[in-house]
């Protein structure tokens, strides 16, 4: 567990089979801001493209949602969501958290719809809503720091 008494930065990845949202947060101002969205293939993403982030954002910990059932079991995708966390504490060697993300998409979409309503006549596109989705899970961590999990 990192030293929250100092200022750390984080991002936090919303990991999906074909696209990856990226978000940025930090201790100090206890806010987080979706940054990215980056392509994968079967969720294999450009490694090049997620190694550009963290070099740009220098994050002490990474967050990488984990995608639960209300059940508490994990899902389908949990195993994905892992083996990605694992890959980014062996490629680049940080200090990676699981955060649960149930219900993180949903109410990205409700925020994505509820902007449209405000902005009449703009069309948003729901599909390019992960690094909402990202900024979710990371400030999810950010107001409660004993979520995150070892991948």
């Amino acid at each position: 567990m990192p030293d929250l008494k100092k200022p750390s930065s984080l991002l936090a990845f919303d990991f999906g089979l074909k696209q990856i949202g990226v978000a940025y947060g930090q201790t100090l101002t206890n806010n987080a801001k979706g940054i990215a969205i980056i392509k994968a293939v079967d969720g294999v993403p450009q490694w090049s493209e997620i190694s550009a982030v963290i070099e740009e954002w220098e994050p002490n910990i990474v967050l990488v949602g984990l995608p639960l059932n209300m059940d508490d079991s994990e899902s389908e995708l949990s195993g994905r969501s892992r083996k990605f966390a694992r890959r980014l504490v062996g490629r680049f060697n940080v200090e990676v958290q699981m955060v649960d993300e149930r219900l993180t998409s949903q109410e990205a979409k409700s925020f994505v719809r509820d902007q449209a309503e405000n902005q009449k006549g703009r069309i948003h596109d729901l599909t390019k809503i992960d690094h909402i989705a990202a900024s979710l899970i990371l400030q999810s961590w950010l107001n409660d720091p004993s979520l995150g999990q070892q991948p």
